[in-house]
């Protein structure tokens, strides 16, 4: 079997190399609209506007921005929490406000988020607890790992009919040591479907640190076992991210079967806010310090500057890297993502709830 090296895409041969200017613009807009999105949420919950638990995804974002880039609107995700912003960046290339896009507004996540009639779950989660089939979403759940064998079997379906798509799966690291991931991943692999999995490698499963979870340092190594490439990417790194999840999706696009694409990246905060002050005990504060030093937005701005996208005044603009959500200012961020986020969260304030009598919708089934 080829090594983790020898599956890596060649630098004379990334697919990144046939991203245009625009296309780098625009990846990077998506980074500043997925840290606003969290910073945003953050504040909106400290002035008293918003309820429940948050999960952020901050510093985590390359993750997410790279692995959507590349899919094709009839492409399908699988979503967890710590991915709040997929849901409104699927297929966002296509225009952030185009209504014909094959994914979430921003109208529909933040009427999630508050609870509101505007949410495609009609109030009945506070988070990521939605899908849509037309926004080629699988309905997210809190049993990480649950979501693989129905991913799936979407693809499954789509083959059958004739189809072409592909599914992303996201996954915690240590959502691997569960029985129905390895389960999930052997049915993919021996039906060659088309199913990514990306794991998220933040190093922490909670409070359980990499150590206490798997006995190698790779997580893409789960992959061996079955036969099926195990891809490696930084996760800090968009364009890294970006290259090994698209040698993937080209991979399973050709029949060849899954992949496994681990990204190694950090969680700048705990599990959730709940976790947050234990999570300052059981994190070294060095460990904090260095995995937040290595910004997505940071990262992504340097690699433009060098590919002669950028200059280095310009890099100096909205300086949202290297700050935590209490240390950010909306100047900091460019003016159409603070917009864009705006119009979602006032939508959201001004949607009302559910009527009581929506209690027992789609619970039984009325028959016309």
């Amino acid at each position: 079997m080829a090594t983790t090296t020898e599956r890596q895409p060649s630098e004379k041969s990334r697919p990144r190399d046939l991203l245009s200017p625009q296309d780098y613009q625009e990846m990077l807009a998506q980074l500043y609209l997925a840290r606003y999105f969290d910073v945003r949420l953050i504040k909106e919950k400290k002035r008293g506007r918003l309820r429940g638990t948050l999960y952020s995804s901050h510093n985590q974002e390359a993750v997410i921005v790279g692995s959507l880039f590349g899919l094709r609107s009839d492409d399908w995700i699988s979503p967890i929490h710590r991915d709040m912003p997929a849901f409104f960046l699927k297929d966002a290339r296509a225009g952030w406000r185009n209504k014909e896009r094959i994914g979430m507004s921003i109208d529909e996540v933040c009427g999630q988020v508050w609870g509101r009639a505007t949410s495609p779950g009609r109030a009945r989660d506070n988070w990521s607890h939605i899908g849509s089939t037309r926004a080629k979403i699988i309905h997210s759940t809190s049993m990480l790992a649950g979501t693989i064998p129905a991913a799936a079997g979407v693809v499954y379906a789509d083959r059958l009919n004739g189809g072409n798509s592909v599914v992303l799966t996201f996954n915690g690291e240590g959502s691997t040591a569960q029985g129905v991931f390895h389960e999930a991943i052997n049915f993919a692999a021996v039906h060659k479907l088309p199913v990514i999995t990306i794991i998220e490698n933040n190093h922490w499963a909670y409070g359980t640190p990499t150590e206490l979870e798997y006995s190698l340092p790779d997580f893409a190594r789960r992959a061996d076992g079955y036969g099926i490439p195990g891809l490696i990417a930084d996760g800090q790194d968009v364009l890294d991210v970006y290259d090994k999840v698209m040698t993937a999706v080209e991979h399973a696009r050709a029949g060849h079967g899954p992949s496994i694409v681990e990204c190694k990246t950090f969680r700048a905060y705990g599990h959730g806010d709940h976790d947050d002050d234990r999570a300052a005990k059981y994190r070294p504060a060095k460990e904090v310090d260095e995995g937040r030093r290595r910004d997505p937005i940071a990262i992504m701005k340097a690699n433009m500057v060098k590919a002669g996208l950028m200059t280095k005044a310009d890099a100096k603009k909205y300086a949202a890297e290297n700050k935590g959500a209490s240390e950010v200012h909306d100047t900091d961020f460019p003016e159409d993502v603070v917009a864009y986020l705006t119009e979602g969260v006032t939508s959201a304030l001004k949607a009302p709830v559910p009527s009581a009598e929506e209690g027992a919708m789609w619970v039984f089934r009325e028959d016309a």
